[in-house]
């Protein structure tokens, strides 16, 4: 054993100017042996209040995936072009219609701080409901000025709601199903997708020539908040964020029921509430003023690694090609010669679909292949259906091919299973996963920053892009996504199978990622501080099956 710890303390080089704690035992009550943990499989009964109370938050998801969809949709509408007076033509007037969401993205991360402030449950309410009020206001408005300012207050309230949101799911998970549990959050961003999808395609049937071709679809875009508002309130808090503001009793109430099947002797208990309590022993987050402050994003060297990763997670979660398919796949169908605008709404409410499926298969296999092996799968795959998106372009504009054309449309869908599979789930857990309790707030405002500005570039520069450079557009995003793979191999981090206070000494390593996926690494972490959570297992109701790593 005392080798293993002088070893293990080789290993973790601090920088002597961080706040960096010893590799010490966390607390005397937790076990010293913990091989006798049982963990329930994903789906034990006794995980269903927790999947309850997350399948109200994983609507917040939906805002995001309802608005993409919707406004790829209505602006095929002839009717809508018509109502707002927007010159379909006009890549400015197409652009700033929808590149005004990012703008409402970005400022409302500047409030992002109240989910550490007021707690992540007041962060969802408050901006769910300022969500409910932006959409109302987008439906009744009769000018584009009066669209366009509804639209930036609906992202406004949107960004709140959604960077408290994959902080609660990541926060209130068990660590060997965390994957699953918070990997289904951003799943529904398509489940939204697909409501707005078919809800214009019927519109757009059937009320062709009327107004409420396209008001409808803006006023149904208030019943996903309108329910998490409603509901919102019965939730508990997130454990970590009770732990941070010193309500200790309730954040060791939540593990004995939502972790632990009201077991208060499970030694599960102890061990996570002393990780929680050591990680927030110098801070309370109840303080305005610790909320507000973005300091510690740089205080040290393994900060500044976690910052780097949140922000090329938000930057690449953005600007993989992702965005263009999203939001302007009927105009990028019309461009290969697929002019039936009913049939361009029903192939992006199917492009949603296939999305969804393939997004829900992948929350699943994380926590099996694990976050870097997935993340570089989809990236290459990306990068090739780009590629095959690129020529099957490019020969169509050359010889009006029919079958090009049909090409054009496989290689769309293939992006979309491929990107939904890995980036999809992760999009905003991830870097929920690699900040530490301090910070996880403070990089969820990093994020919305980041993600925004990304997306506005994207949104406001793409029918330029489609208009004036075609099908070179797609290979540029082909490069970019063999650029984020090589980021991804040589820093990013595995973050499968580890608590988040575990993933502190991971980062506290010279090298994050390659300690990230050392096993003999996180096992001598966990010996040194007196216990053996390696051989933790899940236990079916009749064997008992062990986890796998």
């Amino acid at each position: 054993m005392s080798e293993t710890i002088n070893s293990q303390e080789a290993t973790l080089e601090r920088e002597e100017t961080s706040n960096s704690r010893p590799l010490e035992k966390l607390n005397e009550d937790v076990p010293e042996n913990m091989d006798n943990i049982e963990l329930p499989p994903a789906f034990s009964r006794q995980y269903l209040p927790l999947y309850g109370m997350c399948l109200v938050v994983y609507l917040v998801s939906t805002m995001q995936g309802y608005d993409g969809s919707l406004m790829g949709s209505i602006y095929t509408m002839k009717d809508y072009l018509a109502y707002y007076n927007l010159d379909v033509n006009s890549s400015t007037s197409t652009g700033l219609v929808f590149s005004i969401y990012n703008v409402g993205q970005i400022t409302g991360a500047f409030f992002v701080w109240l989910m550490d402030w007021k707690g992540r449950k007041i962060a969802i309410w408050i901006g769910c409901l300022g969500a409910v009020i932006g959409a109302i206001i987008t439906a009744a408005t009769t000018n584009k000025e009066g669209l366009i300012g509804g639209r930036w207050f609906l992202s406004f309230f949107t960004t709140i709601a959604n960077t408290a949101a994959p902080s609660y799911c990541v926060e209130v998970s068990p660590p060997h199903i965390r994957g699953k549990v918070a990997g289904l959050y951003n799943t529904l961003w398509y489940c939204g997708s697909i409501l707005a999808a078919f809800t214009t395609y019927g519109t757009n049937k059937n009320m062709i020539g009327s107004d409420k071709s396209f008001k409808i679809p803006l006023y149904v875009q208030v019943c996903f908040p309108g329910i998490v508002v409603l509901l919102a309130w019965f939730l508990p808090e997130s454990p970590r964020w009770l732990v941070g503001v010193g309500r200790y009793d309730e954040a060791r109430k939540f593990l004995v029921k939502y972790h632990c099947n009201g077991d208060e002797n499970n030694p599960l208990v102890d061990l996570e509430m002393a990780e929680m309590e050591e990680s927030f022993k110098d801070v309370k987050l109840s303080d305005p003023l610790t909320a507000m402050d973005i300091r510690p994003l740089f205080r040290n060297r393994s900060d500044r690694y976690r910052l780097g990763l949140v922000v090329a997670m938000a930057w690449f979660g953005q600007f993989s090609g992702n965005n263009v398919c999203s939001y302007y796949l009927p105009t990028m169908l019309t461009k290969v010669g697929m002019t039936s605008v009913s049939t361009n709404v029903l192939m992006n409410g199917v492009y949603s679909i296939v999305s969804w499926i393939s997004s829900i298969l992948g929350s699943f296999a994380h926590d099996k292949v694990g976050r870097r092996k997935m993340f570089m799968i989809s990236t290459l795959g990306s990068a090739l259906a780009l590629t095959g998106l690129a020529i099957c372009t490019a020969r169509y504009e050359a010889t009006q091919s029919d079958g090009a054309s049909k090409g054009t449309l496989v290689f769309i869908y293939f992006f979309g299973v491929i990107f939904s599979f890995a980036f999809t789930p992760m999009q905003p857990i991830y870097p929920g996963e690699v900040s530490s309790n301090l910070i996880r707030g403070k990089a969820q405002f990093v994020l919305s920053i980041v993600a925004g500005v990304a997306q506005f570039v994207n949104q406001f520069a793409s029918p330029k892009a489609m208009e004036n450079i075609r099908y070179w557009f797609y290979v540029f995003y082909a490069f970019f996504d063999v650029f984020e793979f090589i980021i991804i191999y040589f820093f990013f981090v595995e973050t499968r199978g580890k608590t988040l206070e575990e993933l502190e000494y991971v980062f506290e390593a010279p090298n994050p990622r390659k300690a990230s996926t050392d096993p003999e690494f996180l096992k001598d972490i966990r010996l040194a501080n007196g216990f053996e959570a390696e051989n933790m297992r899940t236990s079916e109701p009749k064997a008992t099956v062990e986890q796998s790593e």
